[in-house]
C-alpha cells in the first residue's frame, strides 16, 4: 500500500530541566534523541505513531506520558481481527476510560505522582485502515500541495474564548483530575495521498515558530524533525519540543 518515512525527535529545550514529552513510533519509544525510520504497511499490519506531552510537575509529567504511550502500543497490538470503524472507535473509547483509570491510580498510590497527566495525538494503523486520535492540545498537521492543514483540534481554553493564540490551559488530557476526558477519532484512510507529509508535534514547537514557517519548512523534502526542532529552539525553546514528521510513497 505504502511506504512511510518516518523522522522524529523529542528534545529538553533551553528551559526545562526534565523533558516530559515522549515519542511512540512503532516499537520505539522516543525520548531525548532522534530517530529515522520507514514503515511499508504491506509488512507491519498495525502499528501506532503517537506523541504525548506530559504534565505534573517534577518527573510526574514524564511517568504520565511513558505509561500512556506503552499502555497504547500494547493495546493496539492486541485488538481482535476484523474489527469495524465503529467497533474500533469504541474499543478507543474503552481505552481511554482504562488508562485514566491506570493514571489516577498512580497518583492516589504515590503522592509524587498525584494530578500528574499527559496529552495524546497519534496516527493507528490498523488492518489496512488509517485513523488520527487526540487528546490535549498537541497537534496533527498535514502538508498537502503547498498548503498545511491542522487536522487535530486543541482541547484548550483558546478553543473555548474563541482566542486564536495557543492557551497553556488545556481543557481535556489523560489524567490530571480530568473527569470528563473525551477521545478525538477520525479515519483517514480514504484521504491518504501518495506525497502527503504529516506531522505531530507538541505546542513547544508551534508556540515558537507559527504555521507559515513550519509550511515553509516541509515543502523542502530534505527537512526532518531535528531541523524544525532547532528552529524552535533558536527561537527560544521555552519547553520540550517533540516533532515526527511522516512523508506517504507508494
Amino acid at each position: 500500500m505504502s511506504i512511510i518515512n518516518i523522522s522524529a525527535t523529542s528534545q529538553l529545550g533551553n528551559i526545562r530541566s526534565n523533558n516530559e514529552d515522549m515519542i511512540l513510533l512503532a516499537d520505539t519509544f522516543i525520548r531525548n534523541t532522534s530517530v529515522t525510520t520507514a514503515i511499508d504497511t504491506d509488512v507491519d499490519k498495525r502499528f501506532v505513531i503517537a506523541l504525548a506531552d506530559g504534565m505534573g510537575g517534577h518527573l510526574a509529567g514524564e511517568v504520565a506520558s511513558e505509561v500512556t504511550l506503552k499502555n497504547l502500543h500494547f493495546y493496539i497490538k492486541d485488538l481482535p481481527c476484523q474489527l469495524s470503524k465503529g467497533d474500533f472507535n469504541e474499543a478507543m473509547v474503552n481505552w481511554l476510560e482504562s488508562i485514566n483509570s491506570i493514571i489516577e491510580s498512580m497518583g492516589a498510590a504515590d503522592s509524587k505522582h498525584a494530578n500528574m497527566g499527559t496529552t495524546l495525538v497519534a496516527l493507528v494503523y490498523y488492518e489496512g485502515r488509517f485513523s488520527w486520535l487526540n487528546c490535549g492540545d498537541s497537534r496533527l498537521y498535514r502538508y498537502r500541495d503547498g498548503k498545511l492543514t491542522q487536522l487535530s483540534k486543541d482541547h484548550s481554553l483558546n478553543i473555548l474564548t474563541g482566542q486564536q493564540k495557543h492557551s497553556n490551559v488545556v481543557t481535556n488530557c489523560i489524567g490530571a483530575g480530568c473527569t470528563t476526558s473525551f477521545i478525538d477519532s477520525c479515519d483517514i484512510t480514504d484521504d491518504l495521498l501518495e506525497g502527503d507529509t504529516y506531522m505531530l508535534c507538541s505546542d513547544g514547537l508551534t508556540d515558537m515558530i507559527d504555521d507559515g514557517q513550519i509550511a515553509s519548512m516541509l515543502d523542502c523534502p530534505a527537512v526532518d524533525a531535528d531541523m524544525l526542532c532547532k528552529c524552535a529552539l533558536d527561537a527560544g525553546g521555552f519547553d520540550n519540543i517533540s516533532v515526527c514528521i511522516m512523508r506517504v510513497s507508494e
